[in-house]
């Protein structure tokens, strides 16, 4: 599992863009790729943690959202990620 954390700005390219990522992240969801994904309380960034093999698996699940390389999103950590306890 790999642990992706995005710092938003005020940028309003981002925002025109979220209803069609909201949209990937269900269907990647349903796929067993995202395995949680939100924003934080105070919307300064979110969080999402993808069920993916590699570097190169998240690589493509990034590059192909827009959203993710949007202005106001910045990606401030991506970390290979081993979880002793899982939802369900």
């Amino acid at each position: 599992m790999y642990v992706v954390e995005l710092r938003f700005g005020p940028e309003p390219e981002r925002l025109a863009l979220r209803p069609a990522h909201r949209e990937r992240l269900a269907a990647l969801h349903a796929a067993g790729t995202v395995v949680m994904a939100g924003p934080f309380a105070d919307e300064s960034g979110a969080l999402l943690v993808f069920d993916v093999d590699s570097e190169e698996a998240l690589d493509a699940v990034l590059a192909d959202d827009p959203y993710y390389a949007a202005p106001g999103n910045t990606i401030v950590r991506r970390q290979q990620w081993t979880p002793l306890v899982t939802p369900g």
